[in-house]
């Protein structure tokens, strides 16, 4: 081992503890040097403190190589989404792969979804009440769309990918989104050896149900590429199996999509698999590819065998157990 790396660790609410502590005990495996600090938020952190995003912990991240985050209920907004607008984590990446033996609709999906991650309609305080109802203001800007579309061109070229679809509402809102695609063939023409296409979000939401083979990197504004990145989920069977990350120029955090949870919390029921999938993408952003593939492989190495399989996945396997699984699997590689 040659680097140390200093990790975050915000296991957050619900269900968000257990799949941390499955998460690091992996990692705890790999030939890697992590130290560890961990840092409180969420809905509890809110209880005990009054804060929901202590500033400890946002030092602690900022402070840090990498942060790994759980999950948070009810006090989302205030967590992880300010954590997101502290760091400058302007580029949020949600990979949607199809495994074996997984309620997925196709064998063969495989393709990213790139968000925006700094403004849209996921602003905070940029929502206020009026006599007649509520008014949210959405905030599309040149600077944070050309960022984060050229961002989906560089990985597209930088991961093999030979297609960016950009997705947008411009025929309905023809200001902001006009904007979006006007930028998207702007930033296109600087790489002339990838197809481009464009798609309203619609659309784009049917298209993932009928063909979503023809994906390869998405990239869209924030409220969309939430939205669609849940339906990619249910493309391949389960949330749990979704992980994230959300990157910008001087740090990154890495979060499975799902949500706390507090339906199955404490009740050794979770899927761990998008957790450990979002290390996975944390050990590729330190350059310790062969590490993530190692740990990748152990994953797909339990999922093909397909006899320990949590509930989401149509098994009745624990935390544990499939934790335990994958354990097993890397120390035979």
């Amino acid at each position: 081992m040659t680097n140390k790396y200093k990790i975050a660790v915000v296991p957050g609410d619900g269900i968000g503890l257990e799949v941390m502590d499955a998460t690091i005990s992996i990692l705890n495996e790999l030939d890697v040097d992590f130290e560890y600090n961990y840092a409180d938020a969420g809905d509890e952190c809110l209880e005990k403190t009054g804060t929901a995003l202590p500033e400890k912990t946002i030092d602690t991240v900022r402070k840090s190589d990498a942060c790994l985050f759980g999950a948070a209920g009810e006090s989302a907004a205030d967590v992880i989404v300010k954590l997101r607008q502290e760091l400058k984590l302007f580029a949020n990446l949600r990979p949607v792969k199809s495994y074996p033996n997984t309620n997925s609709i196709a064998e063969n999906i495989d393709f990213i979804i790139v968000r925006e991650n700094t403004e849209g309609l996921y602003i905070a305080d940029m929502e206020e009440m009026t006599e007649d109802g509520a008014i949210a203001k959405r905030v599309i800007t040149r600077e944070a769309e050309s960022r984060i579309i050229d961002y989906a061109f560089q990985y597209a070229k930088n991961n093999n990918k030979s297609k960016v679809t950009g997705v947008h509402k411009a025929n309905v809102l023809k200001k902001s989104d006009g904007l979006f695609k006007q930028i998207f063939y702007e930033i296109a023409e600087k790489y002339p050896d990838i197809e481009k296409e464009d798609f309203y979000v619609d659309a784009t939401a049917m298209y993932l149900i009928t063909n979503p083979e023809n994906f390869e990197v998405i990239v869209t504004t924030n409220l969309f590429g939430d939205i669609l990145s849940d339906e990619g989920a249910g493309l391949v069977g389960s949330l749990g199996l979704i992980p994230s990350a959300n990157i910008g120029d001087d740090g990154a955090l890495f979060e499975p999509v799902h949500g706390s949870a507090p339906d199955i919390a404490g009740q050794n029921k979770a899927n761990p698999i998008a957790m450990m999938l979002s290390a996975v993408m944390m050990l590729r952003y330190l350059n310790e590819n062969r590490e993530a593939e190692i740990f990748e492989n152990a994953i797909l190495k339990v999922l093909e065998d397909g006899e320990i399989l949590t509930g989401d996945m149509g098994g009745n396997s624990t935390t544990k157990e499939v934790t335990e699984a994958i354990r097993t699997a890397l120390r035979g590689m």
